[in-house]
């Protein structure tokens, strides 16, 4: 099962929660109402009383979705809401202890290596169990928070191999299934809560004469005992979407890691420690969690949101022994001066675009690998730099200087001057220099390094910065495709800060909706990857052609023979557009890319770039190219190790 397919399972099990969640309130209204027959007095001489139950199931059905409405709404602005709720602390560089900057090296190597925005890390300080989680509505919001007792307890391996678990929610829609779940089971709670406070009245009100009805505490008794049911109901809920789900997580760890011995590890000082979370959130949030959140109970097989630990231990030590056994170590795997380009997307000198589709949303040992070394490459000044406010905003103003023109260069510095303060100015120039000397294959990763600093900015502050990006780019008077591409990263990675309550809904079902969209972007590829001197127009009409026969219903559409003429501005709105589809068709769309790209078996910067930048834009995160990089020893390649 690929990525596609994947975020297709996320959204039939997103279908499967609601009916779930209709079948739990069904139950909670006929609860209620049986209460409300004996609060009444009306039973047992009265078991069906149609305007009774209409009233209840009226004030029940608004009541939860009050409660689930609220709790949504509170959670737009993505998985921070929830590590906050926890008490989870944004864990800044600077700020940051030895164990959590090896926590932040081991994320960003991670993301790096998939290809998705570095997150944000959240330190739940006053939790000593072992336990993680990763929330957020698309890879490119989401957050990791990780308590302090697996930084404390856990060596670099194993928490290597809990945060590949982690990432593997990221990657197959497991987060977005998570928060919704989380948001409509607030409303079954909000019936127990109201309970509560009824309950605590403790006082002589009663419904109707003295001589007729209960207690109004002795309603709010029943409803706390209804709202325990729907409390149980959601762990059934949780259970069912997310047990599953974490076994798949723990084989992907191990895919990205070839580690088994690190998760193996993890579970078995669980085995001996604690994962329990002493936060009152830790209910709501309990399905999200790399181990059970919650104190065990006697039906704690049946409610539990996670597998028996002894069986993810077999079913890991099952990976060790049978799927490992054939895979390559690091130490075989050869040096990146050894690769053709075109491995970097498949892992073999005969890539083919399905292998690239599959690639989607993966991490594999190589690219995890390449990530490290990529890492190790850049100067210590660019590296700190990414993580310090003024010089990731240096670092962004930099990648849009024209750096082959001076005078254009000159034009953009002294219109900097203009708008920019004179420090932040002067350490453009400074970073601007080394980043020249960079292979520009470290651009797109130097990007997503400097991402999680510049999210602290205001909303404002991050549009200015897109805005200031952009007049720099419109200074150099013809627009490059690098300044294209690091534009629509840059926007993209940014727009959980500039519109955190924005969420991708899929408006487009079928091809047709989405064609013209789809001829325009494969045109530009078609043209970057043939842009040489000696192309023709033929073989550029040719592998615009290749790529449109790749897309569904090609046969029944209409099909220009060359390539569309357009701009960066219509492709811009062009991937826009194809960012609300589904994922098969987007699917799809990435396969037609792949084969025109690599249907003269050779890859280009600059196609490498674009590709990787259209398919990030649709929330199809792509691995880097493991290509050739200078100065990257063999050594080097095989275990580069940070702290």
């Amino acid at each position: 099962m690929n990525f596609f397919e994947h975020q297709d399972r996320a959204r039939q099990n997103t279908q499967q929660l609601i009916g779930l969640f209709s079948l739990s309130i069904a139950v909670m209204i006929m609860a209620i109402y049986i209460a409300s027959l004996f609060l009444f007095r009306m039973a047992p001489r009265v078991w069906w009383h149609p305007g009774l139950f209409l009233y209840v199931a009226g004030i029940t059905i608004i009541a939860i979705a009050v409660g689930s409405l609220y709790k949504i709404a509170c959670l737009r602005q993505g998985g921070s809401v929830i590590a906050q709720e926890l008490g989870g602390r944004l864990l800044l560089p600077e700020m940051a202890d030895e164990q959590g900057r090896q926590l932040l090296n081991i994320v960003e190597e991670m993301a790096i290596a998939s290809g998705i925005s570095v997150p944000q890390v959240y330190l739940l300080d006053r939790e000593t169990g072992i336990n993680a989680f990763a929330a957020g509505f698309t890879p490119n919001d989401a957050v990791i928070g990780v308590t302090r007792g697996t930084l404390e307890y856990l060596s670099r391996d194993e928490l290597q191999g809990v945060i590949g678990h982690e990432f593997s929610h990221i990657l197959n829609g497991d987060m977005q299934l998570n928060l919704r779940l989380v948001g409509l089971l607030h409303g079954i709670l909000f019936i127990y809560l109201t309970g509560e406070l009824l309950w605590r009245i403790r006082g002589s009100f009663r419904f109707g004469k003295e001589d007729k009805g209960l207690p109004i505490w002795a309603f709010g008794l029943a409803l706390m005992a209804i709202g325990g049911i729907g409390l149980l109901c959601g762990r059934l809920i949780k259970a069912a979407v997310s047990r599953q789900r974490e076994f798949l997580a723990d084989a992907s760890a191990v895919q990205f890691t070839r580690n088994p011995n690190g998760l193996t590890g993890v579970f078995q000082k669980l085995q001996q420690m604690d994962s329990r979370l002493i936060s009152p959130g830790a209910e709501a949030a309990s399905h999200m969690f790399f181990g059970n959140a919650l104190n065990p109970s006697f039906w704690e097989n049946m409610f539990s949101t996670h597998p028996p630990l002894a069986e993810r231990i077999r079913r890991v030590g099952g990976l060790s022994v049978s799927n490992l056994a054939a895979m390559p170590s690091r130490n075989q795997m050869r040096s990146p001066s050894q690769e053709s380009l075109t491995m970097g997307f498949a892992g073999g000198d005969n890539a083919t675009p399905e292998q690239v589709v599959n690639q989607v949303g993966s991490v594999t040992p190589e690219h995890f690998a390449h990530a490290q070394a990529l890492l190790s490459q850049l100067p210590e000044s660019l590296r700190l730099g990414a993580r310090e406010q003024q010089s990731a905003m240096a670092i962004a103003l930099a990648l849009a200087l024209d750096t082959e023109n001076l005078q254009i260069q000159e034009r953009q510095i002294a219109w900097l001057r203009e708008v920019q303060p004179a420090d932040l100015v002067d350490k453009t120039l400074q970073l601007s220099s080394e980043i020249s000397q960079l292979d520009p294959r470290i651009r797109l990763p130097l990007v997503d390094l400097a991402v999680p600093i510049l999210r602290q900015n205001s909303a404002k502050e991050c549009q200015r910065l897109c805005k200031c990006v952009h007049s720099l780019v419109v200074a150099t008077e013809s627009l490059s495709l690098w300044h294209f591409v690091l534009q629509l990263i840059l926007w993209h990675r940014l727009q959980p800060c500039i519109n955190p309550t924005s969420t991708t809904t899929v408006e487009f079902t079928s091809i047709e909706q989405i064609w013209p969209d789809s001829l325009l972007v494969l045109s530009v590829i078609a043209r970057v990857g043939h842009s040489q001197p000696d192309a023709s127009t033929e073989d550029i009409a040719y592998a615009f052609r290749s790529g449109v026969f790749r897309l569904p219903k090609a046969g029944e559409q209409e099909k220009p023979e060359i390539p569309l003429s357009c701009n960066f501005t219509e492709l811009k709105k062009s991937i826009e557009r194809l960012r609300l589809a589904t994922p098969k068709l987007k699917q799809a769309i990435v396969d037609a890319c792949a084969h025109t790209v690599l249907l003269d078996n050779k890859v280009t910067p600059s196609e490498a770039d674009l590709l990787r930048a259209i398919a990030m834009t649709l929330d199809c995160p792509i691995p880097p190219f493991l290509n050739p990089q200078p100065g990257v020893s063999k050594q080097k390649q095989s275990s580069p190790k940070r702290s």
